[in-house]
C-alpha cells in the first residue's frame, strides 16, 4: 500500500465477542504482531467494534466514534502540541516562563521541580533547543531579520511537514531577503486574508548547528522513542532507537541537502545510497563503541558515555517536553502514542533536541532496522495492551511483564490524584468509574469529609504542594464548600493575569481559576 492511500485492516479477536483492530498503516510490522496473537485480518472500513486501531492518518470520525475504556487508539488526537515545530517551540517557551516564575516565588531547590513523588530537573531551553523564531508572528519575524548576520547559517522548516520536505538553509543575506519578501507578499495577499487555510503553512527558523559531532566524517543524529502507553493515568517510557548517518562527508558550505539532513527519505535521493544503504544506520551499541574508542580519552568522557550521560540527557529532555504539554494533551483511557525524538550532538558533546515526530517511520529497509523496528513495535503494543487491561481491572500497573526494551520515565499512578475529567458526558461517566479504580490502586485519593465535620488540620512541618487548573475547554464543577481551602498567596498572583485564567474567570466564575494549597497528594485527591 502506498503512504498516500492507506486501507483499513481489521484484526478480530479469536474470543467469542466481536472485537477488531483497524489499521491505517502499512500492515507489515503491526500485522505481524497481531498474527502472532491469533488475530485475523478483516477488510471492512465501516466496522466500529474494534479492539485496537493503529491510525497513521487522523480523522475526526475516528476520534468521535472512539469508545473510551473499551478500545485502544494509536495517536493522541492533539499530539500536534508536541510533534509540530511551532507547537513544541511555543509550549517549551510557555513552560519555561511559568517554571521561572514558580521557582522565584517558591523555596524550591534551584534547577529542580517537585513533581508529585518525583523530582524533575528543569532545563533551560538554550541548553537543549536551538535558538528559534516563528515566522508566522510579525514581531518574531522582524526580530529574526534584524538579528541575522551574513556569516550565519539558519535552517527554515515548515511546522507540520516530515521527512525533510519543505526544508531549506539560509546561508546568505540574499536568501534571507528573498524569504522576507515572500512572507511579506503572503501577508498582504487578499486571497489569504479571506481564505486563511489556503495560505502556505507556517514556518520556523532555527539556528543551524554548524559544528556537529561527526562519525567517520559524516553528520548524524539519533532517533529515540517516547512512548505514551496510557493517558489515564499517564505512563511514559523511553526507548533507544538507532543512529542515522548521511551518505557523504559533512561540509557546512554544501548546498546539497543530503549532506545536512540525515533521515532515510532524504538519503535515498543521494546517488550513493544504494551502495551505502547499510552504513546509513548504526546500532546504538556500535555508536557507543565508536565514542569509547575515538573520543573517550581525547574529550575526557566517562566509559559508555552513550548509554549513561547521553541516555540520561535524552530522558531529561523528553520529560521536560512532556511536562510542557501534559495539561494540554487530550486524555482518554485507550489513547496511546509513539513519538520519534531526534537528537543531535555537537563537537563539544552538547545534546540538542531537533524535533519530535508523530507517527515515526517503521520501515525496515536495512539490516539494522529489521532488528530494531520489530522490537519497538512489539514493545509498544505489548505495553499499551497490558496497561490498558490492568487499568480496566483496577490492578496496579507495576510491575509490568512486557517491559523489556523500554525504560519507565513516568508513572502517573504514583504522582497524580486520578484521571482528568473528559469533555463529553460519556467520557465523564467512564472517568468516574476509572477514578474509583485508580483511587483504590494508587492510594492517593481520600473521601471528602461530611458537611458537619471539620476539615482535618494540616500537620505541622508539611511542605504544601500547589495545584493549578487552566485547561482550555475542560469544565470543572464548582468546588464543594467542604473542600474549600485558603487560596495560596504565593501562587495566585502568578496566574491571575494569564489569558486562560482571565477567560475562564469571565465565563465560568473565579472558582475555576483559583489555586489552592493542600498539604499532600492524599489531600489533593
Amino acid at each position: 500500500l502506498t503512504r498516500e492511500g492507506r486501507k483499513r485492516i481489521c484484526f478480530p479477536s479469536p474470543s467469542p465477542q466481536a472485537v477488531a483492530a483497524l489499521l491505517f498503516c502499512s500492515p507489515c510490522r503491526v500485522s505481524v504482531y497481531f498474527r502472532s496473537k491469533g488475530w485475523q485480518r478483516v477488510h471492512d472500513n465501516k466496522r466500529e467494534d474494534y479492539k485496537l486501531k493503529w491510525c497513521e492518518t487522523k480523522s475526526r470520525e475516528t476520534y468521535y466514534n472512539f469508545k473510551e475504556g473499551e478500545q485502544l487508539l494509536y495517536q493522541i488526537p492533539n499530539n500536534k502540541v508536541l510533534t509540530t515545530k511551532i507547537g513544541l517551540l511555543s509550549n517549551l517557551r510557555e513552560y519555561e516562563r511559568v517554571m521561572n516564575k514558580i521557582s522565584k516565588n517558591l523555596n524550591t531547590k534551584k534547577g529542580f521541580l517537585a513533581y508529585g513523588q518525583f523530582s524533575h530537573r528543569i532545563l533551560k531551553m538554550e541548553d537543549f533547543f536551538p535558538e528559534s523564531f516563528r515566522l508566522d508572528i510579525k514581531d518574531e519575524r522582524e526580530a529574526f531579520f534584524e538579528l541575522y548576520k551574513d556569516t550565519q547559517i539558519w535552517i527554515c522548516k515548515p511546522t507540520c511537514s516530515n521527512q525533510g520536505r519543505g526544508i531549506f538553509l539560509l546561508k546568505n543575506q540574499a536568501g534571507v531577503d528573498s524569504l522576507q519578501a515572500k512572507l511579506q507578499s503572503i501577508e498582504e495577499d487578499p486571497l489569504y486574508r479571506k481564505v486563511p487555510y489556503k495560505a502556505p503553512q507556517a514556518r520556523i527558523v532555527q539556528r543551524y548547528i554548524q559544528k556537529p559531532l561527526l562519525l567517520e566524517g559524516k553528520k548524524f543524529d539519533v532517533r529515540s522513542y517516547l512512548l505514551i502507553a496510557c493517558t489515564v493515568p499517564y505512563v511514559l517510557f523511553f526507548g533507544h532507537g538507532y543512529v542515522r548517518l548521511t551518505c557523504t562527508h559533512y561540509d557546512a558550505t554544501s548546498d546539497d541537502l543530503t549532506a545536512h539532513l540525515t533521515n532515510q527519505y532524504m538519503q535515498k535521493k543521494n546517488p550513493l545510497y544504494s551502495q551505502l544503504k547499510e552504513e546509513t544506520v548504526w546500532r546504538m551499541e556500535r555508536f557507543n563503541s565508536y565514542v569509547n574508542d575515538k573520543f573517550r580519552q581525547a574529550k575526557g568522557l566517562p566509559k559508555d558515555w552513550v548509554f549513561t550521560v547521553f541516555t540520561k540527557r535524552m530522558q531529561q529532555i523528553m520529560m521536560q517536553c512532556f511536562l510542557a504539554v501534559k495539561s494540554k494533551l487530550e486524555c482518554k483511557l485507550g489513547y496511546f502514542d509513539l513519538i520519534g525524538c531526534d537528537f543531535l550532538i555537537d563537537e563539544n558533546f552538547k545534546v540538542w533536541l531537533l524535533e519530535m515526530n508523530a507517527n515515526p517511520a517503521l520501515h525496515t529497509n536495512c539490516a539494522v532496522l529489521q532488528d530494531i523496528i520489530p522490537t519497538v513495535v512489539n514493545g509498544t503494543l505489548d505495553l499499551a495492551l497490558e496497561i490498558f487491561n490492568k487499568s480496566l481491572k483496577g490492578q496496579r500497573i507495576l510491575p509490568l511483564q512486557t517491559q523489556c526494551h523500554f525504560v519507565l520515565l513516568h508513572n502517573g499512578c504514583t504522582s497524580e490524584a486520578g484521571p482528568r475529567p473528559s469533555k463529553t458526558r460519556s467520557a465523564l461517566s467512564i472517568a468516574r468509574n476509572q477514578r474509583s479504580l485508580t483511587e483504590s490502586t494508587c492510594h492517593l485519593a481520600r473521601q471528602p469529609p461530611k458537611a458537619a465535620e471539620k476539615p482535618p488540620k494540616k500537620p505541622s512541618g508539611t511542605v504544601p504542594i500547589f495545584w493549578a487548573f487552566s485547561y482550555i475547554g475542560t469544565y470543572y464543577p464548582p468546588l464543594p464548600q467542604t473542600h474549600t481551602q485558603t487560596p495560596c498567596p504565593n501562587f495566585s498572583h502568578l496566574l491571575s493575569g494569564h489569558p486562560t485564567c482571565m477567560a475562564l474567570r469571565r465565563s465560568h466564575g473565579p472558582q475555576l481559576c483559583a489555586v489552592w494549597g493542600v498539604s499532600s497528594p492524599r489531600a489533593a485527591g
